[in-house]
């Protein structure tokens, strides 16, 4: 992921990890974005901070279409304290770009908190062919 996002990793201010709600953190005891941006945030000096955004508990998004996980994520991602947003160049970290609904719920709320940009890096991508 470093040397892959080594341009988005240079004008970032702050990582941040996609949120899970308490709940399925708690079950599964771990976040995985989360330990992808502290990894991250390690090797390349940048902070990491999981709590920007916050989550909504919301129904499984594993079976449901593009436009259902949109509909499920609406208004599900946000951010408690906004004047750690603003101005500021958040870089997104995540585990799996599946649709890409869970990806832009955040930078939605990232940017409608006021962050300058908001850009995204995943571990990997879902493929899908139908």
């Amino acid at each position: 992921m470093q040397r892959a996002g080594a341009e988005l990793l240079a004008d970032a201010d702050v990582l941040a990890p996609v949120p899970l709600h308490w709940t399925r953190l708690f079950a599964r005891r771990y976040n995985q974005a989360a330990l992808l941006a502290r990894a991250l945030g390690e090797r390349t000096g940048i902070p990491v901070e999981a709590g920007l955004l916050a989550r909504r508990r919301t129904p499984a998004q594993g079976k449901l279409s593009p436009s259902a996980r949109e509909r499920n994520l609406r208004g599900a991602i946000a951010v408690p304290e906004k004047a750690r947003v603003a101005g500021r160049r958040i870089l997104l970290i995540d585990d799996v770009l599946t649709t890409g609904a869970t990806a832009n719920a955040c930078a939605r709320a990232l940017v409608a908190a006021g962050a300058s940009a908001v850009d995204v890096l995943t571990l990997s991508r879902v493929i899908r062919v139908e």
